[in-house]
């Protein structure tokens, strides 16, 4: 899918992009992912769903990417990022837009997410999707401790 407002490609992640995936990690989370476990994910989990962001203008230039695991009726967003410089751009948006997209072509009826408890540009776009936050998994991100909410959504 092309985006002519924001100049972005979004297509599903392929191990080409693994390299580029992994550096996104690291300049978006204090405990990035390894290429070893987006390769599982692409590989090995048939529940798994992952789109990346590319530059309209070069296609092999990646900004972000999202995952979404479809599980029975109910879908689990595992991760969205969007590199420092790109975000304002409403990138995070049209992600999370497309994954929920999969997730009603899949029939799933909920969605959810864990967040940082201090992460409020993240928790800001999920409520824009109705999440709302109902628990908290305590001291669940290690680098630096702290609490994660735990968001829901209904879809139908």
């Amino acid at each position: 899918m092309c985006d002519e407002e924001n100049q972005v490609i979004i297509r599903p992640m392929d191990f080409d992009d693994i390299e580029q995936i992994v550096e996104i990690e690291k300049a978006c989370f204090s405990s990035p992912w390894s290429a070893y476990a987006f390769e599982c994910e692409l590989h090995d989990n048939q529940f798994a769903n992952y789109l990346v962001v590319a530059l309209a203008e070069d296609e092999s230039k990646l900004v972000g990417y999202g995952g979404l695991w479809v599980i029975i009726d109910e879908g689990h967003i595992t991760n969205i990022a969007i590199l420092p410089e790109y975000r304002g751009k409403k990138l995070g948006e049209l992600l999370m837009l497309n994954l929920i997209q999969i997730a009603l072509a899949k029939d799933t009826t909920r969605m959810t997410l864990e967040v940082r408890a201090s992460n409020n540009a993240a928790i800001k776009l999920y409520e824009k999707f109705g999440f709302k936050t109902e628990g908290v998994r305590k001291g669940y991100y290690i680098h630096p401790r702290e609490d994660a909410l735990i968001m829901w959504a209904k879809l139908v």
